[in-house]
């Protein structure tokens, strides 16, 4: 089980909580900004909940080899906007990173997008918040992170093997590589594995064939390398906290996809949330979970509250035992398999 605290995400009092609640909920991996300041703020939660007898979860650095969704951050001039708005952006952002006034607090923003349709003047727009390739080794050696995690897209094979000889040349002796390619046909428009028979044109996504054969490009390189590969699938990227019906679309893909993959765990994400487990059957080969906006969402609201009193959620007892209460009930399903 991995909490996805967000590639964009830089809010460091609220991840430091969110990092403390769930590893004392029992999380194995926390997936976080690659950013030495969020990678402090999600150790000292861990230190935490490992002083109350927690396990301490592997600690996971999100890269990208391009422009991504999950590395981005909305943007827009509050002096543009009506003075009778009625803010449908605000309503819609899970990560209440858009208020009754002002505009975004890019600080909480963690890149969803939900935001930029609901704009009924288009006035947001998305900016990428992406790490030089100089960056990389160094951050890296600094931070020495247990796993990496490289979010790509298809026809981006040659960026993403610079991206990784970027992460080797740190010298971190990683645990895992994780690998999250989404059916997003990217800048390339068609995939340049033209695997599937369908016509198709470039904004439709990926065939299950077409991702497969993206992993074994991906895969052949990450051997090279001598790094041990998780796929992790993003049925709905950023989606997990619209509905129950998102989590189908995650579970239909590791279905559809299990034949064709390379070797290497499969874990579900994109459209993970409450509902996901039960939708699984014991064949289905998920060898784990992400959860990333259900997660978050579901302690916001006790987040802000703490913050209004002054005090981490940590330091407020009865916001933490209902913090706990609900991670608890996120990953019980899970614990339990």
């Amino acid at each position: 089980m991995k909490l996805i605290c967000g590639a964009g995400n830089n809010d460091l009092a609220a991840i430091e909580d969110l990092c403390a609640i769930y590893s004392l909920a029992g999380v194995h991996c926390i997936d976080v900004a690659a950013d030495a300041a969020v990678a402090a703020a999600a150790r000292r939660g861990m230190a935490w909940a490992e002083a109350q007898g927690a396990a301490t979860p592997w600690l996971m650095l999100s890269l990208s080899d391009g422009a991504d969704p999950h590395f981005r951050k909305a943007h827009f001039d509050p002096l543009r906007c009506p003075s009778d708005c009625p803010r449908p952006c605000q309503r819609v952002c899970p990560a209440l990173a858009i208020g009754k006034s002002g505009g975004v607090l890019a600080e909480r923003c963690y890149g969803c997008g939900r935001c930029l349709p609901a704009c009924p003047l288009g006035l947001i727009e998305e900016q990428q918040v992406l790490l030089s390739a100089e960056a990389v080794p160094a951050l890296l050696a600094a931070v020495q992170p247990d796993a990496v995690e490289l979010h790509t897209q298809a026809g981006r094979q040659q960026a993403f093997a610079a991206r990784l000889t970027q992460v080797q040349a740190s010298g971190v002796n990683l645990k895992r590589l994780a690998v999250s390619c989404g059916l997003e046909r990217g800048a390339q428009g068609r995939s340049s594995t033209n695997c599937d028979t369908g016509t198709g044109n470039s904004s439709d996504p990926l065939s299950a064939r077409e991702l497969a054969a993206e992993l074994w490009q991906r895969f052949a390189v990450v051997r090279q390398a001598g790094l041990a590969p998780l796929w992790q699938l993003d049925g709905r990227p950023m989606s997990g906290d619209v509905g129950a019906g998102t989590a189908r679309a995650a579970v239909q893909l590791l279905r559809a996809i299990r034949p064709w993959a390379p070797p290497g765990p499969l874990q579900l994400a994109g459209g993970t949330n409450a509902s996901t487990a039960a939708l699984l059957g014991p064949g289905d080969g998920a060898a784990g979970v992400a959860f990333g906006g259900m997660a978050r969402s579901l302690l916001q609201p006790l987040l802000l509250e703490a913050e209004a009193t002054g005090c981490s959620l940590r330091q407020h007892q009865p916001l933490l035992d209902q913090a706990l209460t609900l991670a608890r009930g996120l990953l019980a399903p899970w614990l339990a398999r």
